[in-house]
């Protein structure tokens, strides 16, 4: 089976050396390259083209929010995962506004190879404590609607979409917008397959980044 091949980037060698026997003991990945700061990232991104990138985002000389933006502004299908100390709601973000596939916190460490091959697979990838704070980011981001009229999305299905992201539940949904719970599945299937994707969580982070 061909290895799956990560761009590893963080400003601790240590933490690198880590995670790097981390990723490799698993057996599905290689490491190809491995930088310490945002213009590592950068320029080892367009040397090797990996499968993801792994990266830090509070680094010297260029931070990894920026890197990413960068290279994800050459490189829209670029697979780039954050792994960090910070669960800071700015990170968080600036991060899902930008496109990458996940943000998990360094203490996730055992979980890394399952985020990673997820993350390469095409899904979202969040830390616990991440997804916790959807619900607040949500209600802290402007007010500005994205039009989902792409998407033909109606009015109702949208006050939905607000109302999962915000956290409610399928039967406090229901009562808010005055709809049996079975309707407001209904309502939900029917959202997830006009946006392709997979549950609420994907949904809660799809409005994040489109706000």
């Amino acid at each position: 089976m061909e290895k799956r091949r990560i761009l590893l980037v963080d400003d601790d060698a240590l933490i690198t050396m880590s995670l790097e026997m981390i990723i490799s003991a698993d057996g599905q990945f290689e490491i190809v390259g491995k930088g310490c700061s945002g213009r590592d990232a950068v320029d080892l991104y367009e040397e090797l083209r990996p499968d993801l990138l792994l990266m830090d985002i509070r680094m010297s000389d260029m931070n990894g929010l920026e890197a990413a933006e960068e290279i994800l502004g050459r490189h829209r299908d670029a697979v780039i995962l954050f792994l960090t100390t910070f669960s800071d709601d700015e990170y968080i973000v600036k991060a899902l506004k930008l496109g990458v596939k996940g943000y998990l916190l360094k203490q996730d460490y055992k979980s890394l190879p399952a985020a990673l091959l997820a993350a390469i697979n095409g899904q979202s990838v969040f830390g616990g404590a991440v997804i916790d704070k959807l619900p607040t980011l949500m209600n802290a981001t402007a007010e500005e609607r994205f039009d989902y009229s792409e998407y033909d999305i109606s009015e109702k299905e949208y006050e939905v979409i607000q109302l999962v992201a915000e956290g409610y539940s399928n039967k406090e949904i229901a009562g808010k917008l005055f709809l049996s719970e079975g309707t407001v599945r209904n309502y939900l299937s029917t959202i997830l397959e006009k946006l392709d994707l997979r549950d609420r969580t994907q949904l809660a982070i799809f409005y994040l980044k489109n706000r």
